[in-house]
């Protein structure tokens, strides 16, 4: 549970005032017995009205001793002055403007924890957008660093075409041997299975011999289907196959998903 946000939530305010129903109050005692930051909330917000009652009500009046005759037998009785013997009008109106200044301060109290908790709401929203936004401008800086590797004038296109094991597939790979970096756009390359994996291989055609590159990793999580990869090695052509997690040592011919070699 959120113990700050139901406190700021202003239902304590309320509890304490008395205007909450039999069960939110059975529910308020609860939380207050669970959590001591509540009950200890409770009990502030309960000093807060009674400092603020008792400076706005009026006093008792002073007891005139002069009026009190006829002590006898342990009798007291009390003649009340012609002015005094009914409680002065002023003395409701000091206790109804107490009340009504008892009420004003917990609203106050309320609105000012709701005003807070929307402050609060709009520096998690800023905080959020701010994240988004810069996760917008590292996508922004990865897809304009991913167009000038691929526009350089050393790199190399293969077309990887679909073989045996998965004939309407298709890949392509883009090589630059200066910077020994390849991309894979294996868009055209389904879902692998689960429990499996793609493998990029760097082929020598005579002899046909295969070097592993590296794993299409989080295929299906990455939505452009569009890998980096190392190749430090002489390449006459690309190939990809589905492997067990985690890869081959060497390829498996029969899951040859697609071949290509570079033009002459």
């Amino acid at each position: 549970m959120d113990v700050s946000a139901y406190i700021a939530s202003g239902i304590l305010e309320l509890y304490v005032a008395g205007i909450l129903s039999e069960k939110e109050n059975r529910e308020v005692d609860r939380l207050a017995r669970k959590y001591p930051d509540i009950l200890s909330e409770i009990e502030a917000i309960e000093r807060v009205m009674l400092r603020m009652t008792k400076t706005a009500a009026p006093g008792m009046p002073q007891i005139d001793w002069a009026n009190i005759t006829n002590v006898d037998n342990d009798t007291l009785t009390f003649q009340p002055n012609r002015k005094e013997g009914k409680t002065p009008w002023i003395n409701y109106l000091g206790w109804t403007a107490a009340l009504l200044f008892a009420v004003g301060l917990l609203w106050v109290y309320v609105e000012n924890n709701r005003l807070q908790s929307e402050v609060q709401l709009i520096n998690r929203q800023k905080e959020t957008l701010e994240e988004q936004i810069l996760q917008a401008r590292k996508t922004l800086h990865t897809t304009t660093t991913i167009f000038e590797d691929l526009r350089d004038k050393s790199v190399i296109t293969v077309v990887l075409n679909g073989q045996t094991a998965a004939p309407g597939t298709f890949a392509k790979a883009y090589w630059n041997p200066t910077t020994q970096s390849v991309y894979i756009d294996a868009l055209g390359l389904p879902d692998p299975p689960p429990g499996f994996t793609y493998q990029v291989w760097s082929l020598l055609l005579d002899p046909l011999t295969a070097t592993s590159i590296g794993l299409l990793e989080d295929f299906s999580s990455n939505e452009n289907h569009l890998f980096q990869l190392s190749n430090p090695n002489t390449s006459e052509g690309f190939g990809i196959t589905l492997e067990p997690e985690g890869g081959s040592e060497s390829p498996t011919l029969e899951q040859l998903y697609t071949l290509g070699a570079l033009e002459p």
